[in-house]
C-alpha cells in the first residue's frame, strides 16, 4: 500500500512511566513512521517496534515534524495507545447477508453503528468475525508472512451454493479452498455458523460441521472450534429477506443434532469441537450445559458458555465477598435481558439470603428491536425507560456494562446504549444512581456497599453506606 494512503497514527494515551512519556509524547501527537516505514495498523506498529534501535517520525499537535531516535530492550513497549487500530482505514464488508445486524438497525444513529467490519486485522487483534470474501492476494500474503493466527471466520455453510445464497456473493462459495489454504499455511481459525431456518439448518448444518471437522486434524488443526448461533432478527430488518426466527421446537431439534455430533467429535478428537450459543438453550427453555461441557470456553466471546461461566464465577465471588448481613438495609434493582431471567434467578435468590439486602431482578424484552426474547447486550435506553417506568427502583440501578459503549467524550455519564440514549438520560429520568456491573465481583461488591470510583451518573447514592473501592 502506498504511504500516501496511510494516515499518521493519532495518539490517544501515553502510559504513565513509559518510554513514550519519558520522550515527551502527548495525546494528540501522531506517529508517522518507524525506521522509515509507515505502519498501516497496530499490527505493523507492534512488529516494527520489536527492535532495539528505533527512529520515529512524529507529527506533534501543532503540526511540526520531529525525528526521535531511541534505544530500548527488544521486547520493551513504547507505551502508546492510538485512536484506532487501523491507520489506513477499515476494510468493510462487501456481502449482503440478510441477517447482518448492521442492516437491521434504524437510520439516523451514530455513524459507527453502520460500519460493516470485514477486516482480518480486527479479527486477529480483537476476535471479530470476517468472511474472507474481500481479501486481495497481497492481504493473503501478509496473513501468511506475519503469521496472523488465529483468525475468526463466519462460515455459515460449506456448500458453495448455500453460502453464496446467504452472503449474496458468488465469491463466498470458495470457503473450502480458503480453509485448505489455512491448513497448508499451518494457520488457524475459529469458525461460526449463524443458523437460518430453512436455509442452512438440518442436513446443511450437519454437512457444514462435518466439513469443518475435516480441518481439525494434525498437530495444528486449521479449524480449532465452531460456534453455532441462532439467527437474530429485528423489526428493522429488510423486507422479503427470506428469514424466519428460530422457534422453540427448532431450537430443541438443533440442540439434539449438535450434541449428537459433539459426542462423535469427542470420540474422534478428544474435544466437542462445535458448541451451541447460549441462546439455543434459552429458546428451547433448557438448562445450559455444565462448565465441563464448555472445556476451555473457546467461543466465549460469541455467546457460547457465557451464562454458565457467569454462574460459576458468581459462586466464587459470593464465597469471597458476600457477608451474612449488610448495614444499613438496601434495595437494588438489577436490569437484564429477559432471555437470562430464569438462569439468573438462583443468583438473585442467593443475594437475597443476605440480611437487609434486597435485590430486584428486572428482566426486560426489547420493544425497540421487536424481540420477544432479548439478550442483555441488546437492551437500549428506550427499553429501560419504558420497562422501568413506574417501578420502585430502591437505592440504585445496577446496569451490566455489556449494554453500553463509551462515547467520544470518554465521560461515564455520556456512555451510550445502542439507540444513542445516554446513561445520563436514564439516570435523570429515574433519579437514582446507576452503577456499572462488569462481572460477578462487581455485582457482589456493590451489593455489599462498595461502589466503583467511576459511576455512570453524577447522582449521589440515596443512602450513605457506600465507600469507594
Amino acid at each position: 500500500m502506498a504511504a500516501s494512503a496511510i494516515r499518521p497514527a493519532r495518539i490517544s494515551r501515553v502510559l504513565p512511566g513509559s518510554i513514550a512519556e519519558e520522550l515527551g509524547f502527548e495525546p494528540g501527537d501522531a506517529l508517522v513512521a518507524i525506521n522509515d516505514q509507515y505502519p498501516r495498523d497496530l499490527i505493523d506498529y507492534r512488529f516494527l517496534c520489536a527492535d532495539e534501535e528505533l527512529t520515529l517520525e512524529v507529527l506533534d499537535r501543532d503540526g511540526k515534524t520531529h525525528r526521535v531516535e531511541l534505544e530500548k530492550d527488544i521486547d520493551a513497549d513504547l507505551g502508546l495507545e492510538f485512536e484506532t487500530a487501523l491507520f489506513d482505514g477499515l476494510m468493510q464488508c462487501n456481502n449482503a447477508c440478510p441477517f447482518c445486524f448492521i442492516d437491521q438497525q434504524p437510520p439516523g444513529k451514530r455513524d459507527t453503528l453502520y460500519l460493516k467490519d470485514d477486516d482480518y486485522r480486527l479479527s486477529f487483534l480483537y476476535g471479530s468475525y470476517l468472511t474472507l470474501t474481500n481479501l486481495l492476494p497481497q492481504e493473503w500474503e501478509r496473513i501468511a508472512q506475519l503469521r496472523l493466527s488465529p483468525l475468526y471466520v463466519s462460515v455459515h455453510a460449506t456448500e458453495a451454493e448455500v453460502r453464496s445464497r446467504l452472503l449474496k456473493n458468488p465469491r463466498a462459495g470458495q470457503i473450502l479452498e480458503q480453509l485448505a489454504w489455512f491448513q497448508a499455511q499451518r494457520l488457524q481459525i475459529h469458525a461460526q455458523v449463524v443458523v437460518c431456518p430453512g436455509i442452512n439448518d438440518g442436513d446443511h448444518l450437519e454437512t457444514t460441521l462435518r466439513d469443518l471437522a475435516k480441518f481439525h486434524q494434525g498437530d495444528i488443526p486449521a479449524v480449532t472450534s465452531v460456534a453455532v448461533v441462532p439467527v437474530g432478527l429485528t423489526r428493522f430488518r429488510p423486507p422479503q429477506d427470506e428469514l424466519t426466527p428460530v422457534t422453540a421446537d427448532q431450537a430443541a431439534a438443533t440442540i439434539a443434532q449438535v450434541e449428537a455430533l459433539q459426542a462423535e467429535f469427542m470420540a474422534q478428537f478428544g474435544t466437542r469441537f462445535a458448541w451451541l450459543a447460549d441462546e439455543w438453550y434459552l429458546l428451547a427453555n433448557q438448562e445450559v450445559p455444565s462448565a465441563d461441557d464448555y472445556e476451555d470456553y473457546p467461543q466465549l466471546d460469541n455467546g457460547v458458555g457465557s451464562i454458565r461461566q457467569f454462574l460459576t464465577q458468581f459462586e466464587d465471588s459470593a464465597s469471597n465477598y458476600l457477608p451474612d448481613a449488610v448495614h444499613p438495609p438496601r434495595t437494588l434493582t438489577w436490569v437484564v435481558g429477559n432471555a437470562v431471567e430464569h438462569a439468573f434467578q438462583p443468583i438473585v435468590d442467593r443475594l437475597n439470603q443476605v440480611e437487609d439486602l434486597t435485590v430486584q431482578l428486572v428482566a426486560l424484552a426489547s420493544d425497540y428491536w421487536g424481540r420477544d426474547l432479548t439478550v442483555t447486550g441488546l437492551l437500549t435506553g428506550q427499553d429501560l425507560m419504558a420497562g422501568l417506568d413506574g417501578k420502585e427502583l430502591g437505592d440504585a440501578l445496577l446496569l451490566p456494562t455489556v449494554m453500553l459503549k463509551p462515547s467520544d467524550s470518554g465521560q461515564p455519564e455520556d456512555t451510550l446504549f445502542l439507540d444513542d440514549v445516554s446513561v445520563a438520560e436514564v439516570g435523570q429520568r429515574f433519579k437514582v444512581p446507576i452503577l456499572p456491573i462488569e462481572d460477578t465481583d462487581a455485582l457482589v461488591k456493590i451489593c455489599c456497599g462498595v461502589v466503583p470510583k467511576a459511576t455512570y451518573t453524577n447522582l449521589q447514592p440515596a443512602v450513605g453506606y457506600w465507600a469507594p473501592s
